[in-house]
């Protein structure tokens, strides 16, 4: 056994690529090793595998890796004896055998099968070294991995890569394997960091030492340990100033963790008086431009400081010049958002309205003034819909929040800092006097945006959300520019993930169908539509409630209309599934609507309704009768959402149902009989499928 390292080093990679990449080379090197039968089988992958990345290199180290592959010993049988010899002598049939096996013709052995006599031949496959295996097959692999895009950098060079390829170690215990890929050859040397470092290669003795050796070149390759140290120093620095703290960023500390070998952190000052800018536009330009974090004091509110990381070390030469360079691009920065601030006042949005006439949304859809109509009457419908079932919903304000809702794009600010529309719309419309429910509706119009935002905090602002995607979605849907495998150029998932989690957790009185038909999509459209939402629906459930996959497809069977209500029944489904007599009605039903289908796919005629006088066994008597009084219990239940008691209630029917299957022969050979009974079984599970489809849960182990 011995240990395996792996090192691919490259000009600087984007950040948001590496943790997917280094994720990927991890899985595709012990997929690659498994299959070659190279990994013992005491094997733990969370425990003797590892990978490492920083902004220059990709790196696996996997612990306890075999050096040869185990001999195979093949038995193979070849013709029949009486075409492999004549009167004794091999034919040609029994000579291309034994080569093909790799044996001589006089170590066939002759076996005797159903068939008669054949000739078989036992064969040793030997076992090639890791060495040759990894040689051969890891280039591959490294070659597949899935970049968001690549480049060509060798003229003629048919190999693609997200970055061009410097060097490669890869070493099994303190063997050099010859890796070859892009043009490089691997090796044990290595580089360190790109400024503190002498610059020239150094060679890693073996896989255990490249952490250490990394080290002591200014190179932090644990991930989690470089961010460990990222947000120590962040603690430390923050604390020289009194009463404040730095402003978590969880998705700004990855970042910058990707962006650094070995990183310090600075604190930096700016003016007092650029805090007369709204806190987003400050922030933006710190976090999105800058990949600064922003400083606040004890009262949450943002302080004239903030915190860039640095892949440098910082002592006392270096520091006050670094600092002061900060410094002065971050003030450039704010001058030129307070010099749009100040300008696009001068436009109110209002006036901006007919500005968007210019301003195309899609080429086929036309511009953002046609959209902002479209969205203004989707809006208010949905917004009518919403009262007349008691929401309480401004619709004046609705309406004007659409008509304002885009007018952002024509201003300065946004074509510059693009990160802020709608949020530098519901600021401006407040500051220009628009009411707050206006101002803030039009604020949240793009929530949420990821799985971490919330929705909009109003009424008005959820309406104006989904308003404004059921018209994105309805739109490129009706073109046919639907999303395609890994493909969503226009991000129509998230919106639809979007409209998903506002019906679920805005308290608006509104269904999927509500939405969807306000859309007024043709009706091949509309059911590419619900099947599109049905996915999401799914999605939303799985990984935003973390519901179990077999409860998620049986109550969306059972409808989904009301996502509310498809929550709730998930939430009852999962609190009640582990109960034994709920395990064996589910499975009942399963084997229920087994035989229904059978029946149907025989032709079978299952009629509408029970005759209760061809009930012949006391079994079947008694799951008719106890069946029709719990569904009546189950669906009062139901009525009131009282999904954990209805559940509990269908639990009640595994005696009835245990003793008509043990007593009862569905597929009696009357067919009086056999319809009857197929009747019951349709009735019982048609009467407690509303709340989920059972014959979709999977008994636990």
């Amino acid at each position: 056994m011995a240990d395996f390292l792996f090192e691919i080093g490259l000009e600087e990679v984007p950040a948001r690529m590496i943790s997917a990449a280094e994720a990927e080379l991890l899985r595709r090197t012990l997929a690659l090793l498994g299959k070659e039968a190279l990994l013992p089988e005491e094997f733990n992958p969370l425990t003797d595998a590892v990978s490492y990345s920083t902004p220059r290199r990709l790196a696996v180290l996997v612990r306890g890796v075999r050096e040869q592959q185990a001999d195979i010993t093949e038995e193979t049988t070849g013709p029949a004896v009486k075409i492999a010899f004549k009167e004794g002598v091999p034919t040609p049939a029994a000579e291309a055998f034994a080569r093909k096996a790799g044996v001589a013709v006089t170590d066939l052995r002759t076996i005797t099968t159903p068939k008669g006599e054949y000739l078989a031949a036992t064969s040793v496959k030997k076992g090639r070294s890791a060495a040759e295996v990894i040689a051969g097959e890891l280039p591959k692999e490294v070659g597949a991995i899935y970049w968001a895009k690549n480049m060509y950098w060798r003229p003629g060079k048919p190999e693609r890569f997200v970055r061009p390829v410097l060097w490669i170690v890869c070493l099994l215990g303190e063997s050099v394997v010859p890796v070859t890929f892009a043009g490089k050859t691997a090796g044990r040397a290595s580089y360190g960091h790109r400024v503190l470092s002498s610059g020239e290669p150094f060679e890693i003795v073996a896989p255990e030492s490249y952490l250490a050796q990394l080290e002591g070149e200014y190179v932090i390759a644990d991930v989690e340990a470089r961010r460990h140290k990222i947000r120590k120093a962040l603690d430390h620095v923050t604390r020289t100033v009194a009463g404040a703290r730095w402003r978590e960023d969880e998705a700004l500390v990855d970042s910058v963790t990707h962006l650094t070998e070995w990183p310090a952190v600075l604190l930096g000052g700016f003016e007092a008086a650029y805090l007369e800018l709204p806190e987003e536009v400050l922030v933006t330009v710190m976090r999105d431009h800058q990949k600064y974090f922003a400083v606040e004091g004890a009262g949450g509110k943002l302080a004239p400081h903030f915190l860039a990381v640095l892949n440098i070390e910082l002592d006392a030469t270096n520091e006050p010049i670094i600092k002061q360079g900060n410094e002065r691009v971050l003030r450039a920065r704010f001058n030129d958002a307070r010099f749009f601030w100040e300008f696009d006042q001068r436009t109110p949005l209002v006036e901006r309205v007919k500005l968007l006439e210019n301003v195309t949304f899609q080429k086929d859809l036309g511009s953002y003034a046609a959209k902002s109509d479209r969205v203004r009457s989707l809006a208010a419908q949905l917004a009518s819909v919403a009262v007349s079932r008691g929401a309480v919903v401004d619709a004046v304000a609705v309406g004007e929040a659409a008509k304002l809702a885009k007018t952002d794009l024509t201003t300065e600010l946004v074509k510059e800092f693009t990160e802020l529309q709608g949020i530098i719309g519901g600021l401006y419309a407040k500051a220009q006097g628009s009411s707050v429910t206006v101002a803030d509706a039009i604020y949240d119009q793009y929530l949420p945006a990821s799985a971490k935002d919330g929705i909009p905090r109003s009424a008005e602002g959820a309406v104006l959300g989904l308003a404004d995607r059921i018209d994105t979605i309805s739109g490129m849907f009706t073109l046919g520019m639907e999303p395609t495998g890994s493909k969503d150029p226009f991000a129509l998932r998230r919106a639809a993930n979007a409209v998903v989690r506002i019906l679920v957790e805005s308290g608006l009185p509104l269904t999927l169908s509500d939405v969807l038909r306000v859309a007024e999509t043709k009706p091949e459209v509309a059911a590419k539509l619900q099947a599109f939402f049905a996915e999401r629906i799914e999605f939303y459930l799985r990984e935003g409630r973390g519901q179990a996959y077999d409860v998620v497809k049986a109550v969306v069977a059972a409808g989904s209309d009301d996502l509310r209500d498809v929550v709730a029944r998930a939430e009852a489904v999962t609190s009640v599934r582990g109960g034994e007599d709920f395990i064996a009605v589910s499975a009942a039903f399963k084997r229920m609507k087994n035989i229904l289908d059978q029946a149907r796919a025989k032709g079978e005629s299952i009629p509408t309704s029970v005759s209760t006088a061809l009930l012949s066994d006391d079994s079947e008597k008694t799951l008719e009768s106890t069946g029709g009084f719990v569904a009546s219990e189950v669906e009062a239940l139901r009525a009131k959402r009282q999904y954990n008691e209805a559940l509990l209630q269908i639990a009640t029917l595994r005696p009835a149902v245990d003793a008509f299957f043990e007593k009862v022969m569905v597929m009696a050979p009357e067919a009086d009989l056999r319809a009857n009974r197929l009747a019951l079984l349709s009735r019982t599970v048609a009467d407690f499928s509303r709340i989920a489809d059972f014959s979709e849960i999977v008994a636990q182990g």
